[in-house]
């Protein structure tokens, strides 16, 4: 572990929340996933439920994270107009997701947030525009078998066989995956944790 800065925890359990990491030159000194409640709540819209498990992650894994640390957490929700999709567990959810969705635009938010050693948060809310083409019966069922959507939020992941579903994109396609790497660099270097990005 470096001692020249401050320590970075990842707040998350996703491998590709890492690997985005990655691709800008950082690798947290740990990766402590948040046991949080993400229920929305009865009136909550999409933006702003990832903003509150964003925030509420990045405080949680800080309160035990021991002093001196900063926590970077984020949350990834997919929303049909004022609509959450879940982060779907089955095939059956997998299939009403994609059903929702096809030959439809939504909106894809990730919050990510940025805990300093003495509690202050910063973050961001990005916001990309995702259609998917109109999807056969076929292509539904074949998708939602094979296993790939479990746990992703709206059904699919972007980065693997769900690909060939998008028609067009508007905004941070990394954000999609998990974590927008510009507004992620950008709170990074604000607190001295990356020297690279202007």
């Amino acid at each position: 572990m470096s001692t020249d800065r401050p320590r970075l925890i990842l707040a998350s359990a996703s491998p590709r929340r890492l690997e985005l990491l990655r691709q800008i030159g950082v690798v947290p000194d740990a990766v402590i996933p948040a046991d949080i409640d993400e229920t929305p709540g009865k009136t909550e819209l999409p933006g702003p439920h990832a903003l509150r498990l964003a925030l509420e992650k990045g405080r949680t894994v800080a309160t035990g994270a021991g002093q001196g640390a900063y926590v970077l957490s984020g949350d990834t929700v997919v929303g049909l107009g004022r609509r959450i999709l879940p982060k779907t567990e089955t095939p059956d959810e997998v299939r009403e997701c994609l059903e929702l969705l096809s030959g439809r635009a939504h909106r894809v938010w990730t919050a990510i947030a940025l805990t300093h050693p003495h509690g202050r948060q910063t973050h961001r809310n990005v916001m990309t525009r995702v259609h998917l083409k109109r999807l056969d019966d076929g292509e539904i069922a074949a998708y939602a078998t094979s296993g790939e959507s479990i746990g992703k939020a709206g059904g699919y992941g972007i980065q693997g066989l769900a690909s060939a579903f998008v028609s067009n994109l508007s905004g941070s396609y990394s954000g999609v995956v998990g974590l927008p790497l510009f507004e992620t660099a950008q709170l990074l270097k604000g607190a001295g944790l990356l020297s690279f990005a202007s």
